[in-house]
């Protein structure tokens, strides 16, 4: 792995990351099974509505989300990840011993300390010498935990890693529904905590290795990182409330994703051979629109799961890829895009 190198000058702003011996073993998702759906969102906050003149439907309508799942009560979010690592060993075909290490990166967690890492690592049965932890930012941190297991692999430190990720949007969203249910919410509030209305739960897992014992791997070319941090309160959050700047946060995201593209060219041919999948993190069809439009990405290239599973945070990019696996073909170039609060973008190329 290597930051502002290569070919990247001083003037290019973007830190690039190269892999030449890791790939994507297996991807998996899990689905939560319980629907929720925007139309009872709507009635629950109907009252709300109508005091501020507000219409429903928004959305569904604005942000394109019909419904999202909900885990049942009890399940944690420890859980839920570990449900899709155990689904994404198997369908990897890799003995559980020789995973050496495990990243969970989910944003979801009970508890400040242990890590959710500690709690997957031993449902799953991991091995005692599998080096497991926490890798948190934001919507960005599965495709971070990406890079990070891809530089471990071309070092040779590990033969296989494994990245998880499990998350709830229950408890957030009820807290959210009951707090604009009361009398003294205002018209402001609804807004500042609408986005919290389009999350979703889920779960998604990768198994990662070396090329050379798995050649018919989904080759992680490497990609490109862009902080903008400048922009760090805009979205803050925790399980009880989270409170979101929404069009300052996609103006500013938009900007650094464009600054970002921008400069990739100093190092990728993105921008000018064109990706035959454009998997990015999904949040609205506001968002996916613009970042298209922005971009010059054609839209039939962009699957889209917001719309049944709303924004489930890391998880979102590894939970469209498993839904369209089935749909590519070997040597297909598959790029994955997010962008997450802080503000951080990241794009990592996969040839499939």
């Amino acid at each position: 792995m290597t930051a502002n190198s290569g070919k990247a000058s001083a003037a290019n702003a973007n830190a690039v990351y190269t892999h030449h011996r890791a790939g994507v073993v297996s991807v998996e998702a899990v689905e939560a099974p319980e629907v929720v759906t925007s139309d009872w969102i709507d009635e629950q906050l109907a009252p709300t509505y109508e005091r501020w003149g507000m219409r429903p439907g928004l959305l569904a309508e604005l942000a394109g989300i019909k419904e999202r799942r909900w885990w049942p009560e009890g399940v944690t979010f420890d859980q839920a990840a570990a449900m899709a690592g155990r689904k994404a060993i198997e369908s990897s075909g890799v003995d559980p011993s020789e995973i050496g290490m495990m990243i969970s990166t989910s944003v979801c967690k009970h508890h400040l300390e242990p890590s959710v890492a500690c709690a997957v690592h031993h449902q799953l049965g991991l091995a005692p010498s599998c080096t497991n932890f926490d890798l948190a930012n934001a919507c960005l941190g599965f495709v971070n935990a990406i890079h990070l297991a891809c530089t471990a692999i071309d070092a040779g430190f590990i033969k296989y890693a494994l990245i998880v990720d499990g998350e709830g949007s229950r408890y957030t969203q009820q807290q959210t529904i009951a707090r604009l249910q009361q009398e003294t919410a205002s018209f402001t509030d609804v807004f500042d905590e609408f986005a919290s209305l389009t999350l979703g739960s889920g779960a998604a897992a990768m198994v990662l290795g070396n090329l050379d014992q798995h050649p018919d791997a989904h080759r992680v070319m490497g990609g490109i990182a862009r902080a903008g941090t400048q922009h760090h309160t805009l979205c803050v959050g925790d399980l009880d409330k989270m409170t979101t700047d929404t069009k300052r946060l996609l103006e500013a995201g938009l900007d650094l994703a464009q600054e970002a593209w921008k400069d990739s060219t100093v190092d990728f041919d993105w921008a000018n051979t064109g990706m035959d999948r454009y998997i990015i993190h999904q949040v609205s069809s506001v968002h996916t629109k613009l970042i298209c439009e922005r971009l010059g990405i054609p839209t039939d290239k962009v699957p889209l799961t917001y719309p049944f599973y709303g924004n489930v945070g890391p998880a979102a990019i590894p939970i469209t890829l498993a839904n369209v696996q089935q749909e590519l073909s070997s040597g297909d170039r598959v790029l994955c895009m997010g962008i997450g609060s802080g503000l951080n973008t990241s794009f990592t190329e996969i040839v499939w």
